[in-house]
C-alpha cells in the first residue's frame, strides 16, 4: 500500500521522522510547517517525493493558498497527519500567560481543525485516513499542564466524533497519544531553556521521533477494515504512579 499522506508540522521532530519512513517506503510526503527553509532541506533530501506546504496552521488564509497550489500528482490525498502542535510554559495556571494559553489553543485545535475541514471531501472521495497526534496529557493530568492537556483532551474527543460521524464512509481516524518523547517540543515549551531538557530527557530512555513514526506507520497499513480507536504510548521509564498530595504542615 502506498500513496499520498499530508504531514503537518513536518520541520521537526515527530513530523520530520515520519515523512522519512513514508517516503522510504514508496509514499509520497506533502509536508507543512513554518520555517520554509527546513522543508526546503527536506526537498532536496527527498526529491520529487516530497512536495514543503510553507504556512502557520494558524492562518487560515496561507492554508488555502498553500492547499490550492498542490501541484497536480500530489492533491490525491490518503492520509492526513495532525501533528503541528505545542506547550507554551510549564507554570501552573495562576503564573501562567493568556496569551500563551490562545496560542495552544489556536494552533492545537482551530488549526488542526481547519486544515481537516479542508481535507475531509478528498477523504471521504477516497476512503482515507486521519491520525490526530493527541498526548497522555489527554488522560492523566499533571502540574502546568492546564491548557496544553485540555488541548490535547478536544483531540482526543474530537477523534472519537470524526469516526461516529463518518460512519459507513470507509474513513479510518486514530488516536496517538505519547507520554515522555524527546524532540524539539521541549525547547520551545521551556522557551529553549537547554538545562531543562537535559533535565527532562536524562536517564529516562524517553519514546524517539523514530518510534512515533513507526507508530503511525503500523496503524496506517493495517488492513482497510481494521482502525485503530486509540494508542497510548509511554516510555517504559514512565508511568501514572505517584499521585501527588497537598500535606498539612
Amino acid at each position: 500500500m502506498t500513496g499520498t499522506i499530508l504531514i503537518t508540522g513536518t520541520t521537526s521532530g515527530f513530523g520530520r521522522a515520519t515523512a522519512r519512513l513514508f517516503i522510504e517506503n514508496g509514499w509520497k510526503v506533502i509536508g507543512t510547517g513554518r520555517r520554509a527553509e527546513r522543508l526546503a532541506e527536506l526537498e532536496k533530501e527527498f526529491g520529487s517525493k516530497f512536495h514543503g506546504a510553507a504556512f502557520d496552521i494558524m492562518d487560515e488564509a496561507a492554508m488555502d493558498a498553500a492547499l490550492d497550489a498542490l501541484p497536480a500528482d500530489f492533491r490525491e490525498i490518503d492520509i492526513l497527519v495532525n501533528n503541528a502542535g505545542l506547550a507554551l510554559g510549564t507554570g501552573s495556571a495562576p503564573d501562567t500567560s493568556l496569551s500563551d494559553w490562545k496560542t495552544m489553543i489556536d494552533t492545537n485545535i482551530t488549526g488542526l481543525v481547519t486544515i481537516t475541514d479542508r481535507l475531509l471531501p478528498k477523504l471521504i472521495e477516497r476512503k482515507g485516513m486521519i491520525v490526530n497526534l493527541s498526548s497522555i496529557a489527554a488522560n492523566w493530568p499533571y502540574p502546568g499542564g492546564n491548557v496544553y492537556g485540555g488541548t490535547k483532551a478536544f483531540l482526543q474527543q474530537f477523534s472519537l466524533g470524526l469516526r461516529s460521524d463518518l460512519h459507513g464512509k470507509g474513513v479510518r481516524v486514530t488516536s496517538i497519544e505519547p507520554g515522555l518523547c524527546e524532540s524539539e517540543f521541549t525547547l520551545v515549551r521551556t522557551g529553549g531553556n537547554q538545562e531543562a531538557y537535559d533535565a527532562l530527557y536524562g536517564g529516562a530512555k524517553a519514546i524517539q521521533p523514530e518510534d512515533i513514526a513507526n507508530t503511525i506507520y503500523w496503524v496506517a497499513t493495517q488492513p482497510a477494515h481494521l482502525n485503530v480507536n486509540s494508542l497510548e504510548i509511554m516510555p517504559v521509564s514512565q508511568s501514572w504512579a505517584g499521585w501527588q498530595i497537598a500535606r498539612e504542615k
